[in-house]
């Protein structure tokens, strides 16, 4: 009857992200809607700098895998959140829950890093240009990913590893719409401190040492900045960090806010709330900041699909 580690719960029910009748299928075709311009989105910008080569360069190595790790992410979850709407019970395995929740912190905490090593190579473009192209060769460019993936492989790991050495009794609904961190630590029968302690410190760090990375290196970009004497000059270089900027401050602000609280019953809620712009916008608005907003991206499409009518 046990799915193992001492658990007696073999599946939980997702009780989804509102539980009001009339809401239900508006916010399934609102979210379908966002899931399939997050796929095709980030397909497109895959395709594009895959097929362009005046975009292999550091600063679209990181777009594509952005655009990769977005696209998987938001795959983890959205299609058993959109059943939830369609569905009485939500059901999901007490393994499919734990790969889930593996998964999806794997490639969230790549973000962290994947935006952390954007910011680096900003700043490296902006303030050491002569020195950009040996400082960010495709061997650091690499490296910079491989350290970005194994952080959220020890990550996702940690935080599994955790929740599996719970006991889950009786009580089996999820109060979310797919099995993060700490709605599903509150339904456990046995203690949590240690799993508390372990979101606190993992979760942090992997907040905290990018977020604080980022800033550090966006207080020497404008600085920087600000010493060019062209207006032409300086605008130029502020349109270079804008895209990222916005990405950063959308998927680092929901995060914090989700995870570097307190959690209680209540506030599982407000989390959902929180969850649905780190989950579903920030994947889906990423490639339209950085294609709506980028020079080189807009002719690469248009050089794109210039070649493909003749």
């Amino acid at each position: 009857m046990s799915p193992g580690n001492g658990s007696f719960v073999t599946e939980f029910i997702l009780a989804g992200l509102t539980d009001w009748p009339d809401l239900q299928l508006p916010l399934f075709f609102l979210f379908l809607v966002m899931y399939m311009v997050t796929v095709l989105g980030n397909l497109s910008l895959i395709t594009l700098i895959g097929l362009n080569p005046h975009l292999h360069t550091p600063m679209y190595f990181f777009l594509f895998n952005l655009s990769f790790i977005d696209l998987c992410y938001s795959s983890v979850f959205t299609p058993k959140m959109l059943m939830n709407f369609v569905l009485k019970k939500n059901i999901i395995s007490y393994r499919e829950c734990m790969t889930q929740l593996y998964f999806y912190c794997f490639f969230v905490i790549s973000e962290c890093y994947l935006l952390m090593s954007m910011a680096y190579d900003r700043y490296l473009a902006i303030c050491s240009p002569l020195l950009y192209n040996l400082a960010m060769s495709p061997k650091v460019c690499s490296n910079l990913m491989l350290g970005s993936y194994l952080m959220a492989f020890s990550g996702a790991m940690a935080h599994t590893g955790c929740m599996l050495r719970l006991t889950f009794c009786d009580v089996n609904i999820i109060n979310h719409y797919f099995c993060d961190i700490l709605p599903v630590m509150q339904l456990s029968c046995t203690s949590t401190y240690i799993n508390e302690l372990e979101v606190f410190i993992v979760a942090g760090i992997n907040i905290i040492v990018p977020s604080l990375t980022i800033i550090i290196s966006y207080g020497f970009i404008i600085s920087s900045i600000l010493r060019i004497s062209s207006t032409e000059g300086r605008s130029k270089a502020f349109s270079t960090c804008s895209s990222h900027i916005i990405a950063v401050s959308l998927f680092f602000g929901s995060g914090a806010f989700m995870y570097l609280k307190p959690s209680s019953a209540g506030s599982m809620d407000e989390g959902k709330i929180s969850s649905v712009f780190y989950t579903n916008v920030v994947p889906m608005m990423n490639p339209l900041i950085y294609s709506l907003r980028n020079k080189d991206v807009k002719i690469a499409l248009w050089k794109t699909l210039s070649r493909r009518e003749f």
